[in-house]
């Protein structure tokens, strides 16, 4: 990883786990992918290593990610999607070269193009998220409940009543702030 940049947030999801490249969406946000070589960083780190990427490839990458959210956002509050949003997925899904393999493992991993561009890996990305909007997997999509990430993730625990993107992040974050808020409270009524 380079130095200087913040850490990625990775989850099981690929779809989603692009959209945590900007995070504090409602906040002060994070740009976890500010250069071109971050999002090379990101790839690689997913399974889906790229040879390089321009400025007009990150251009392309951020658009979708942000799609991805809109979409998934509408989903997880039960709105219709976005026509754009879905344009953009539909079109990074078609505008790459990659192909699913079976490992000698059991799973599945994606060759992307013997060139190795952004646009294969990015489809790749694409249709990952039209699986997950389609509702094709097990689980939901939700949204953060921490009011200034309201990230977009895949909920897949038994009861699907997750409520933060991340527990280590946003849940912890929820947690030291009622607790401070209660001592604060129990402070005052102590005086």
């Amino acid at each position: 990883m380079r130095a200087g940049f913040p850490d990625f947030r990775l989850g099981n999801v690929l779809a989603t786990s692009f959209t945590a490249t900007l995070t504090e969406r409602q906040g002060n946000a994070v740009e976890r992918i500010p250069t071109p070589h971050r999002l090379v960083d990101w790839l690689a780190v997913n399974g889906l290593a790229v040879d390089s990427c321009t400025t007009a490839q990150l251009d392309l990458a951020r658009e979708l990610r942000e799609s991805i959210h809109a979409a998934a956002t509408a989903v997880a509050i039960q709105d219709a999607l976005p026509a754009s949003a879905v344009h953009v997925i539909n079109d990074r899904s078609a505008g790459g070269r990659a192909a699913a393999i079976l490992t000698p493992e059991g799973k599945r991993r994606w060759r992307l193009s013997s060139t190795s561009r952004v646009e294969d890996a990015l489809s790749v990305i694409a249709a990952d998220a039209i699986s997950v909007i389609a509702g094709e997997r097990d689980g939901k999509l939700a949204l953060c409940a921490s009011p200034s990430c309201r990230a977009a993730f895949f909920d897949t625990s038994q009861s699907r009543t997750r409520k933060w993107c991340d527990m280590n992040t946003c849940g912890n974050r929820q947690k030291k702030a009622r607790f401070n808020a209660n001592k604060r409270k129990n402070t005052g009524s102590a005086e």
